[in-house]
């Protein structure tokens, strides 16, 4: 009887364990929720709202949530914050300073998503300082900043999510001393840098990966596709990128198979890595010319939005386009959970729900976030990407954060 007890709660753990969102894009960062029995269809007024918090304050920093704890950044007395809510209730848990905001054209404060490990948030500001702090309470355990590794703020800031893999952290200061860095992730000692890869930090995450064997991470600047040991920083293999102006969405690797993708009318590129760590081009065209609403691989099929073709589904091996719809909503984010996709107009803050299928767009329901915020730059837009997570959908406009029941 206590054995049959004993594999009941080791289920119901690792369920409840497979259905947090630790960080960006989710456990794995392929943005692919394991979340089942959804709704397929919403009704004409969109999924109940569960709760809305009014104070998380400037930026566009998304959700993780693990354990019943959601956090996220944004800005609070001139401060940019690390925040803690209660992923049912909304009410605020604890909210922890992490330096000055960052000032920017398009909207001031952070960018990046918090990364929750063994007890602890990692969390990246925009200005580029980097936080260790305690789950339970938000007190501090480290800090270090970019610039001591020999990073420049962007121009839109530091918008990378922290990766945590076994007992590092790994972000992308970039520079000369080595663009990509690793700390240790209880006492944020520097263990190395990529100091054969130096290109500057764009604004794209960092992909874990294992390609032919060997454990890497994959990252996308303005300049380069790269492959770097996990071990010390080593450049295993790179590939030109033609970036322009800001290279943003996260890679998307499978197998031996690398896809980024960028906008300003550079398009995409997949590659495969070979044995030996050749470089193959596989494709490179223009169907995908993704922003920052983020690209989902489903099956063999991507989606997303492009510039100037709308929302598209792009065959995975040879990169051609099985479909583009322009008409039905405006550029913006894409979130994937249960065989559908929550798709958010950046503009008017409309919310579509679409089957994920390479059969063309299906709407199954939309609704309009409301109230909107007030305190958005006039050049800002809603950018903060979908969550599904434990049958709640979690959207954010700036100082509002909603809570949606979807299951």
């Amino acid at each position: 009887m206590l054995t049959r007890i004993s594999a009941l709660i080791l289920t119901l753990t690792a369920t409840a364990s497979a259905l947090d969102w630790p960080q960006w894009r989710g456990p794995d960062r392929t943005d692919l929720s394991k979340e089942t029995g959804l709704l397929k269809q919403w009704p004409a007024e969109g999924p109940k709202q569960v709760w809305i918090f009014k104070n998380a304050g400037k930026g566009y920093s998304g959700p993780s949530i693990v354990g019943g704890k959601m956090f996220t950044l944004g800005t609070r007395d001139d401060r940019e914050i690390l925040i803690a809510l209660d992923a049912a209730t909304g009410k605020e848990l604890w909210a922890r300073p992490l330096g000055d905001v960052l000032g920017n054209k398009w909207g001031d404060g952070p960018r990046s998503t918090p990364t929750v490990d063994g007890g602890k948030v990692y969390a990246l500001s925009g200005p580029g300082v980097l936080a260790c702090v305690n789950v339970a309470d938000g007190s501090e355990v480290w800090t270090t900043k970019m610039s001591d590794a020999g990073g420049q703020v962007p121009s839109w800031g530091y918008t990378e999510s922290p990766l945590v893999d076994g007992s590092q952290v790994v972000v992308t200061p970039g520079g000369e001393k080595g663009a990509i860095a690793a700390y240790d992730k209880a006492t944020g000692k520097l263990l190395w840098q990529s100091k054969d890869f130096t290109d500057g930090a764009q604004y794209s995450s960092i992909v874990p990966a294992t390609i032919n064997g060997e454990k890497q991470y994959v990252q996308l600047t303005m300049q380069s596709i790269v492959g770097i040991s996990a071990k010390d920083g080593a450049v295993l293999w790179k590939h030109g990128f033609p970036g322009r102006v800001a290279v943003i969405p996260t890679p998307i690797v499978r197998d031996n198979q690398v896809y980024v993708t960028a906008g300003y009318k550079v398009g995409c590129i997949a590659i495969k890595i070979e044995p030996g760590n050749k470089v193959t081009p596989v494709f490179q065209n223009k169907e995908m010319q993704n922003h920052h609403g983020g690209v989902i691989l489903v099956g063999d099929h991507l989606y997303g939005h492009s510039d100037g073709n709308g929302w598209v589904c792009q065959d995975w091996k040879t990169g051609d386009q099985k479909w583009a719809e322009k008409s039905k909503l405006g550029k913006g984010a894409i979130g994937f959970a249960d065989g559908m996709f929550y798709c958010v107009d950046e503009k008017s803050g409309d919310v579509a729900l679409i089957e994920a299928s390479p059969n063309g767009w299906s709407e199954k329901g939309r609704f309009k976030l409301d109230p909107q915020s007030q305190i958005r730059s006039r050049d800002g837009r809603i950018w903060t990407h979908p969550v599904i997570v434990n049958g709640r959908l979690y959207l954010r406009d700036q100082d509002l954060i909603y809570c949606h029941a979807v299951k």
